[in-house]
Order: structure tokens, then sequence, then C-alpha cells
């Protein structure tokens, strides 16, 4: 408390503190100080706990806004719309609507209880548009389990149902928007007029659901579509309902079980599938020399690539493979971000001169030194020599691995790309998706503390920076590839907690992505633990945990 023991003191950041003589909400907070984009905040951090703006504040405390200007406002954003339209859904059709897919911040919904018509799409927008219109609050309730499953079962939400069956706090924080109760992975806005900004798309038979973009939160995010990428995600999503594990809940009946090591197998199996089927495309044109394998960071570039090499010379073609990721520019020459950090996503971060020429070179059958990248000094350092025989073809691999700058100078007819990315995965349940960009994180926060001695905080600080990268430099290829391949594993988020629990249990109070590793910690509270014994030592997991065959 202040000086006064019955006050509270709320500090901001660059500006100075407010002491108030009772407990206030974030809200009231806001409305007394200067904030220049106040029409922008959707919620706030309280401590570096994320809050809605409702959150009342009771004890000192240091206050964060939260804007649209954010990954992180931009993701509070588009759950609380998720939330906007399957209460409409659940409220003026008694319809279900599960989230199966996630692409470009828009979120797509098919429903079981039938096809979405464009009548319908429409229907539940003007629905939408009316709670945003009347300023219909979002409240957050807390309620006993046994409560909360009760309220679910009525809602016919049997996947959280089922969900808190096996795990989850008790009590159980649930929302509460127009009577229909929901739990989500993160805090949502505390009124519906805080989020205008939407656009409901109907699209193959479900809903597109978009919110706004970084640059301008009064404009919706372009609608992209992407066809082939929809095609392999659908084509996933519904192999996993076939095999019951679609979500956690289904995920956690396997490992009650006794079927985890059965699960695992099926899930490598599908791996070895689909790269075989992709090394018979590439038999099937003779005349490639060179494989362009990308995709975003922690896609499991590396073992992928030495997967199908070892399914490519089954068929008698022996390749030989460059990684990239030793061809970054030294640290200090790395180019800066928006925000004047290290961008080590941009291609410039890359030596693209370097990069060319020793492709050229290898490709012309000559012998080349390739360098080693020491990540934890930062340097690139002596590597290896390196050349390619008269019937070998070359593999890349690296974030990059599309761009035609890095290959102009190879004709197309000679190259087969391929875009890696873990593209979807087993949700939390059919509202809440555990996502690509947090099931890379996951990744990434294991392998860098395992192979680059980088602590939880680094990673996660990092880690915004790596996301704008990738929607800059590498998601706008993938269509262009030749084969979308994904690496997702409906295992390894269980896997991973085991590992990336105690990591984010690290982040200190104070630090500025406290909040970002309290929210991770609160998504796996609904993971179940698998051990990693039965993780194949070939597995693109591997990758990431130690034990990798390839390593």
């Amino acid at each position: 408390m202040g000086e006064n023991s019955l006050s509270i003191e709320i500090k901001f950041k660059d500006r100075d503190p407010l002491i108030f003589e009772k407990p206030v909400t974030a809200r009231e907070a806001l409305e007394k100080i200067d904030f220049p984009k106040r029409e922008n905040v959707v919620a706030c951090r309280v401590n570096h706990v994320q809050r809605p703006l409702s959150w009342e504040i009771v004890m000192d405390s240091f206050v964060e806004f939260i804007t649209t200007d954010s990954i992180e406002g931009i993701e509070v954003y588009i759950r609380t719309l998720s939330f906007l339209l399957t209460s409409a859904a659940t409220r003026l059709k008694g319809i279900r609507l599960h989230l199966t897919q996630s692409m470009s911040y828009s979120y797509f919904y098919e429903s079981p209880d039938g096809e979405i018509t464009e009548d319908l799409c429409r229907e539940l927008e003007l629905e939408m548009r009316r709670m945003v219109a009347e300023c219909e609050p979002i409240v957050r309730e807390i309620f006993p389990k046994d409560v909360a499953r009760a309220m679910m079962r009525a809602q016919k939400y049997e996947d959280k149902e089922q969900l808190l069956r096996f795990t989850g706090s008790d009590p159980v924080i649930l929302y509460n928007c127009c009577g229909v109760y929901d739990f989500f992975g993160g805090a949502l806005a505390d009124c519906a007029a805080i989020t205008p900004t939407f656009e409901l798309r109907s699209y193959g038979g479900g809903i597109f659901l978009s919110g706004p973009t970084f640059a301008d939160p009064t404009k919706t995010m372009a609608f992209v579509e992407s066809p082939r990428l929809f095609r392999l995600i659908d084509s996933h999503t519904g192999w996993l309902k076939n095999l019951d594990i679609s979500t956690m809940a289904g995920i956690h009946q396997q490992v009650t079980e006794g079927r985890a090591r059965d699960m695992i197998m099926v899930c490598e199996a599908l791996h070895t599938k689909l790269l075989s089927n992709t090394a018979a495309r590439i038999e099937a044109r003779p005349e490639v020399r060179l494989l362009c394998l990308a995709g975003p960071s922690s896609s499991g570039k590396t073992t992928s690539s030495r997967r199908l090499r070892v399914q490519l010379l089954s068929s008698g073609i022996k390749s030989a493979t460059l990684e990239l990721d030793n061809y970054f520019v030294d640290r200090e020459r790395t180019p800066l971000d928006r925000d004047g950090k290290p961008d080590f996503e941009a291609l410039e971060a890359l030596d693209l001169e370097l990069v060319n020429e020793q492709i050229a070179a290898l490709l012309a059958g000559e012998e080349v030194d390739v360098p080693k990248f020491d990540f934890i000094a930062g340097k690139r350092t002596k590597g290896y020599k390196m050349r390619l025989s008269p019937d070998e073809i070359l593999v890349i691999e690296g974030i990059h691995g599309l761009n035609e700058r890095l290959t102009e100078s190879i004709p197309a007819d000679k190259k087969y790309k391929i875009f890696i990315c873990p593209l979807t995965g087993t949700n939390i349940d059919f509202h809440n998706r555990i996502g690509t960009t947090d099931t890379r994180l996951l990744r990434r926060l294991v392998r860098d503390a395992r192979t680059r001695g980088h602590s939880a905080e680094a990673t996660l600080m990092q880690w915004p920076s790596v996301v704008r990268g990738s929607h800059r430099h590498i998601f706008p290829y993938q269509e262009y590839a030749d084969t979308l391949f994904n690496t997702s594993l409906a295992y390894e988020v269980p896997v991973l907690k085991g590992y990336v629990t105690p990591l984010l249990k690290t982040v200190k109070e104070e630090s500025p992505v406290y909040g970002e590793a309290t929210r991770l910690l609160s998504l796996l509270e609904y993971v179940p633990v698998i051990p990693s014994d039965d993780v194949p030592n070939l597995s693109v997991l591997r990758e990431f945990i130690g034990g990798s065959c390839f390593e």
C-alpha cells in the first residue's frame, strides 16, 4: 500500500503513478491517465499477468495496457470475437461451432450440426454486430468444477465437460456473454463494444472469422485464400477426428486407457507415409537437382530434410544437405526489426552472397568450405568441406528456403520446393486451439534451452519478432511450394509439457514476459503428461527434446 495504509498506488510504464483511496478497476485507472492509444486498448496486464479491463485492483500494482498493435492484443481481440460468435450460434440456433484451423489471424469454424450456409453466416454476423452496438458485457465468473462441468453439459459443450473431468483447476474461471458460458486460454475483452472490427465469411461449408490488422485496428485482416493449405489442414483435422484425438479430452482418454504408445506409433507412421509420398513425387522428376525446404522457426526442418534424404536413398536417389542456419551473419551484423531488436528471421540475417555462391558452386561439381554457426557465441566458425557427386541432389533447408533470391540462378525445373510447418494439432477443446504459433514456441523453448543456452525469458522476449518475421518473410511463399508437409504430432504437446513447464516457471514475476509464461502454463494445465520414452529417435520431436538419431 501507499503512505496511507488504505490507499493504493498504481504504477505505469513511462508515466507518473496514481494514488487511489479505494480499489479501482483497470478501466477506471486508464481513464485517469493520458494514454495515446486509448481506443485501441483491449485488455491489460496487472503485475505482468493478463487481465480484462474490468479487473479490480486492490493492492499496489504495476499496470500495462494491451493494444491492438501487438500480437498479444490481436490474440485477445480474436479470442473475444470467437466468444461472441459461439455465443450467438448457441443462443440463436442451438448449434455448436468447432474451431478447426486458423490462418493469418482468421479462425475457421465448422458445425457438427450441419453446413453453415451463407444466410446463417449473415444472421450470426448481424447478431454479433448487435452485441457490439449494445455493449454486451463479458463477465469473468468463478464456479466450482462440478458446477462448471454441469454448465458445459447443459450447453452441449461435451468436449469441455470431458476436459474438465480429466483436468483443470478447481474452481474454474468462466466467461459469460448473454447467458452463454465458456472458458478460454487467456483474457478476453470485458465488453463486446471493444471488438467492432471483424468479418464473417462463408467458406467450404463453414465460417471464417477475421479480426483487425496490426497496422490499423479499424480494418479487417485481408482474407487470403490458400486452397492447398486449407485442404491439407482439413484433411489432417479429419484424420485426428477419426482417431478421437482432435481435443485434449481425447488425448487424456488415450493416456488413461494406456494407449499412449499406440498413438505415438500411429502419428509417426503418418509422417513416414507422407515423406514416402513426397519422395515418390521427386523420383518422378529426374531433372530435379535442388530440393528447397522452408518453414518458420521450430517447424522441424532439419529432421524432415534428413528423413526425406533417407526416403530418397531407399529409391536410389543420393542427396546431401546444406543447412541455411549455418549462413547467419555474425550477430552484430544482424538487421534490426521495427523495435530496434535483432531480426533473426529476416532474409538479410543470412549471408546471401555466400549462400548463392556456394549453391551454384556445389551444383557445378565444385568443392566449397561450408561454415558452421555457433549460436552461443553468435559467430560463424570453420565448418567442413563439401562436394556433390554427379548423381547427387542438393537439399537446402531453412526459413527462407523457398525465397527465389536464394536460388535465382537455378532454373525452375531443376528445383523442388517443400513447405514445412506444424500446421495444425490437437485442440484444447473445440473453442481453444494450441495453434501453430504456440506449438512452435513450445518446441523452441525446449530446443533453445538445450542447444543454445537460452533462458525461457530470453526466448519469450525474442518470440514476437520471430512471429512478425514469419508473416513477412516465410508464409507469403507457402502456396508456391510443390509439397506442403505438416510436421505436427498429436502427442507432442503432452511430451513437451514435461520439458517446458520447469523452464516457464523460471520466469520471474517482474519479467515483462511473465504474463506470457503464465498464459502458456495455464494452457498446459489442460494437457496430460506423456513420457518421452516411446518417442522414436527419428521423430521430428527429437529435434527439440534431444535424442535424435540425426544429431
